[in-house]
């Protein structure tokens, strides 16, 4: 817990200090016709706090549903796979000592070591699979916040456009047969 705290308060505090290094320099305009900065280190820690809080920055509000799922899902699935390697491990550990009258019984009673012993591997890699997609899913959160904030002021020119039609493609030295083919063209 004090670590998390530690961590917050430095990322608040790199909050203050980015925010005071990417002001523009004061010119001779008021600051309400200074057009203000959006900084990506300012997203990306933002997201590194607190999941979703970099794409809210980045106003881009619909995907903070989808991070929560994600992590909704991730947490559940820990949570469950967790429950069921202890109960395996603890069925295992009775059915070693030749226990049938333990609080993990039923599962000794119903299934041989072997069996207990594999879904307790089964369950425990789950977990540690989960654990790895949720590494990954935070890492995507923060990624997806940093790319956001770069593209944030970037301008899509309407003229964007991608043309398909088709195309002969001239004989090759040695060959006297035209070939069809298919043209790309982009106009940006």
């Amino acid at each position: 817990m004090q670590r998390f705290l530690l961590i917050c308060i430095l990322c608040l505090l790199g909050f203050r200090v980015t925010a005071q290094q990417t002001t523009a320099p004061k010119q001779n305009v008021p600051d309400s016709v200074m057009e203000k900065q959006h900084s990506p280190t300012k997203a990306t820690l933002m997201s590194m706090c607190l999941p979703g809080l970099g794409q809210i920055y980045n106003k881009k509000y619909w995907k903070v549903p989808i991070i929560y799922a994600g992590i909704g899902v991730l947490t559940y699935l820990i949570i469950f796979n967790t429950d069921q390697y202890l109960t395996y491990k603890c069925a295992y550990i009775e059915s070693y000592n030749n226990d049938s009258s333990g609080n993990y019984s039923e599962i000794v009673n119903k299934y041989t070591l072997d069996n207990i012993a594999s879904q307790r591997e089964y369950y425990r890699r789950n977990l540690e699979v989960t654990i790895i997609f949720s590494a990954i899913w935070y890492g995507l959160n923060i990624l997806d916040a940093c790319v956001d904030a770069h593209l944030f002021t970037y301008n899509i020119n309407k003229d964007l456009s991608l043309k398909v039609e088709p195309t002969l493609i001239p004989p090759y030295p040695r060959s006297s047969s035209y070939s069809t083919g298919v043209r790309f063209c982009l106009k940006f």
